[in-house]
Order: C-alpha cells, then structure tokens, then sequence
C-alpha cells in the first residue's frame, strides 16, 4: 500500500532514534521512565511506515508544548472512580503517552479477571498512534479497542466549520500471521499529520480532503495548516463532503468518538480543545478511552487467531481489480514497512534534520552525531 515518499530522506538507526528521543524528552523535563514510554510510541509509529505521527511530531507536538507550559513534562495521574471493569483517570495535562499506555495496560489486567475492561482519560495530550495502544491489547492475546478526540479540524456534513477532531477509531485482534488486524484511521479522510507531511515535502493535498469556508476544497497544504489553525478551513469526514459519497457516516463515527473521548469521563471537547483561551496558549485536555476484551471469554484464542487469519487471507486472495496487483488487509502494510525499513531506520526529511539539530544544539547532546553531519 503507497506511503509517503522518503525521496531525500536520510535514514537513522531505530535504536540511536529512539535514544535521542528520549534524552530530549529528559532534557525537558519528562521523568526518565515516562521518556521512554513517550519515545517507545513515537518510534513504533515510524517503524510501521506511519511518518505523519513518528519523531517529525517530537518538537512540534510534545517539546514545543511543553516549552510553552501547554504540556505538563512530569504526569501526575489521579485515579477518579474505579470498579472491577472500569476507571477514569485523570492526567493533569501531563504526556498523553504516559497516562495512556497505564489505562490500556489497566484495562488489559482488568479484561484478564473479568473478561471486559474499559478506562477513560480526562486532561490528556496527543497519545501518539492509537494502534500502539490496541496493539498492546492484541499482543495479550485481547481485541483492542481505542479512540480519543482532539483540537477541532473536522466540519460535520453539510457545516464548513471545524468542531471536532480528527477523533481516530482503532481496533486490533490478534490473529495466526505475523502481525495483527490493526485498523487505526482518522475519521477524517485525511489528518493533520498528514497534511503536515505534504508541506514539509512542499505538495499540495489531494482535493476533497478540506474544506473552505465558501464551500470549495482547498489543497496548499501550507496555507491549509496555516488555515486549519485560524478556522478558516475544516478538514472532512470520511466519505468527503456532502453525503454522496458517504460523508455522514464519518462524520458520524467522529461525533461517536467525540462523546465517548469526553462524556463517560466528563471531560473537555469540541471548541474547548482549540489549546487557546483569550489569544493565550492553555492546555488541549484531551480524553480517550480505551477498551480490552479477553477472547477466552468467548472462545480458545488459537481458534479465533486462526478465523481472524482465514479471513484476512480471503480478503487478499480475492479477485483483485483490473490493473492492481494487491489487496492488503488492517495491519499488513505497516507489517511491510517494517521488513522493509528495519535495517534502515528512520526516514528523516529536511524539516525533521533541522528540528533535530537544534534541539541537539539546545541540550548540548553532543554525544550523537547524525548522519548528515558526516
């Protein structure tokens, strides 16, 4: 399945990558442990091909906001109400990835007594793929189950106004192949890292993914960052604009997740996640949830890996449509990327080097050397 073009990329080793990540995490203040949780998820992210959610969010998305007070680098996590299947916590504004990965994994011990475990988030930040979490989940021999709302991109159908986030919907069940059934979407056509991705390489978008506020598509992809920001452009729900196409339908999934990301934990949504309040930069309070079930509840894991795989292998197999040569199924071009890239490392473009020399030169890490400094 096409990714993203890693024309001019230079690549750096997983591990080295991973290490840096976390020694700037640490030089900001983010607690050694949490650092390691935080880099864990970003660097997964590039070694399943996902580029727009990996080390080119490092600084803009956790270093920056954290510079400017909007991130909270130590998590101090309040556990709210409890019962065997359930809890909410509460992160305090610190790292999304911290508190997130604790309420999968509470989940997960909570699915292994009871069959079933669900716990929400309230006061959060960006966590980061939503896969890595239901991959947790799935690696427990448990289906995954996690979503979680975000600043406002998205117009509901027929609006032109952004009112929710990109507001991903993830799914993951273990099955008999090498990699799970990992379905992890926007439920946008298209999300803002995306969108940043395309500007860091200086493309346009492709047209349908947003929308002005006359109605029309948009497709500079720098203006529409710049755009998106101001309210002045709204990304669309999957299916695209109007129903035609099925845009309600997303739209709807967004709304869903919307109020499963803030109304079980009472949390903030919609315009109060903007991350501004009277023109000054507040915290985003972002809320997820997340859900494990426990398959030997119902059946024998082997059986249900091996019907999982059946299917998946179906779909593949199945008559493909003139002039393609493949069909992959949830989980398996990030399978791909990662034999294709995992004696080469991270893809890291222009934008990115520069981000890392100067948090490099920022923290004085001397002791790395990157590649394109040789």
């Amino acid at each position: 399945m096409p990714g993203f073009s890693t024309e001019g990329a230079v690549w750096w080793p997983f591990d080295i990558t991973e290490r840096f990540m976390v020694d700037v995490f640490k030089g900001y203040g983010v607690p050694a442990g949490d650092a390691e949780v935080c880099a864990e998820v970003l660097i997964t992210a590039d070694k399943r091909g996902i580029d727009s959610h990996g080390v080119g969010r490092l600084k803009p998305i956790y270093i920056d906001r954290i510079k400017d007070g909007q991130i909270n680098p130590v998590t101090k996590i309040d556990l709210i109400k409890e019962g065997p299947t359930t809890a909410v916590l509460d992160a305090n504004n610190g790292m999304g990835q911290v508190v997130s990965k604790k309420a999968m994994l509470m989940a997960i011990e909570k699915a292994k007594k009871y069959g079933m475990g669900m716990v929400v988030v309230r006061n959060s930040n960006h966590y980061g793929i939503a896969g890595y979490y239901t991959g947790l989940a799935a690696d427990h021999g448990m289906i995954g189950f996690s979503g979680t709302n975000a600043r406002p991109s998205i117009a509901p159908t027929f609006g032109v106004e952004n009112m929710m986030g990109t507001n991903p919907l993830c799914f993951a069940m273990p099955t008999d192949e090498p990699f799970h059934f990992n379905i992890d979407c926007a439920t946008s056509i298209s999300q803002r890292g995306k969108i940043e991705v395309y500007a860091r390489q200086k493309k346009d978008i492709p047209p349908g993914w947003v929308i002005g506020a006359d109605g029309t598509t948009k497709v500079d992809s720098i203006a529409v960052l710049d755009d998106l920001v101001k309210g002045t452009a709204a990304l669309t729900p999957v299916g695209g604009i109007g129903e035609e196409g099925g845009g309600h339908k997303g739209y709807g999934w967004a709304a869903t997740v919307e109020i499963l990301s803030s109304a079980l934990q009472q949390g903030a949504f919609m315009k109060s996640l903007l991350g501004f309040e009277n023109g000054k930069k507040v915290p985003y309070k972002l809320g997820h949830f997340f859900m494990a079930v426990n398959i030997e509840a119902f059946t024998d894991l082997a059986s249900f890996k091996k019907t999982s795989g059946d299917i998946c292998r179906a779909l593949r197999n199945s008559k493909k449509a003139p002039g393609q040569k493949r069909i992959w199924t949830a989980g398996e071009p990030e399978w791909d990327a990662w034999l294709e890239r995992k004696d080469k490392g991270v893809p890291l473009d222009e934008v990115e080097r520069v981000q890392f020399d100067q948090m490099k030169a920022e923290l004085k890490l001397t002791r790395y050397t990157f590649p394109w400094e040789k």
